[in-house]
């Protein structure tokens, strides 16, 4: 029987002059799995992921990451929980190499002392991280030389060498071919193994391919929570909200 979720989500209202971009969501997710938040633009997926990372404060609600309340807590002091968290736009240093991109993130869980320690050449997790997102030839290339879905990769790469359990990624594949969008599925797949992976997405055959479980949001609540892919394209609250949409509208979802 599973456990206790890692995040844990009750309750959870937020508003911005009236408007309720989050009414009342209950989520939770849980270790070792690829959970996707789907919905049209407005649903309130971005909202519920700035909760989780301390951008918004909500009105009311509970976020418990384990055993700690995260509401209240500064954004630096949930990545140093444990609480990744890539955007749409990659952030990463276009001057620098990719391993001083990597380098330069994970100094960030670094105590003061071996920050001002110099150092030679790239620590064991840098070269795992290197390994593990697949671009260890890259290593001293300029960051701004890479692809748009190397870029992706070097990203979430900067969330490893930060050791986090629940990494939070938005959009990932936007934009790749298909065949970075199958090696951005597959490390996916790969750093859930022992790691919480929440995916905001609106890519359905990235989802049909990639998906643990999947929740729908519009309009601040959930639709259906912790669903199979079959299940959420046999919902008729999901089909209703969806139908008449043109496969790839803007914030359209294709559900069929």
């Amino acid at each position: 029987m599973r456990g206790e979720a890692l995040l844990q989500i009750r309750g959870l209202h937020v508003s911005f002059d009236g408007f309720k971009a989050l009414d009342g969501v209950d989520f939770d997710a849980y270790d070792g799995e690829v959970h996707f938040l789907i919905g049209p633009n407005g649903a309130g997926k971005t909202t519920l992921v700035d909760v989780i990372t301390g951008l918004t404060a909500p009105s009311e609600g509970s976020v418990r990451y384990g055993a700690t309340e995260l509401v209240g807590k500064p954004p630096q002091k949930i990545v140093r929980l444990g609480v990744g968290r890539t955007f749409q736009t990659a952030t990463v240093v276009d001057a620098l190499t990719v391993g001083e991109n990597l380098d330069l993130a994970a100094s960030f869980r670094l105590p003061l002392r071996k920050l001002l320690r110099r150092r030679r050449g790239l620590d064991p997790p840098v070269v795992e991280a290197l390994e593990t997102v697949g671009l260890a030839p890259q290593a001293e290339e300029p960051a701004g030389s890479l692809s748009h879905g190397q870029k992706q990769w070097l990203e979430i790469g900067m969330l490893l060498v930060q050791e986090p359990r629940l990494l939070l990624l938005d959009e990932p594949v936007a934009g790749l071919s298909a065949e970075e969008r199958t090696r951005t599925g597959e490390l996916i797949s790969l750093i859930a193994a022992d790691r919480t992976v929440v995916v905001v997405e609106h890519d359905m055959d990235f989802l049909r391919r990639f998906a643990n479980v999947v929740t729908v949001m519009h309009e601040g609540r959930l639709l259906c929570h912790r669903a199979s892919v079959g299940e959420v394209q046999a919902n008729q609250e999901v089909q209703q909200v969806y139908v008449g949409r043109a496969r790839g509208a803007r914030g359209g979802v294709e559900v069929s």
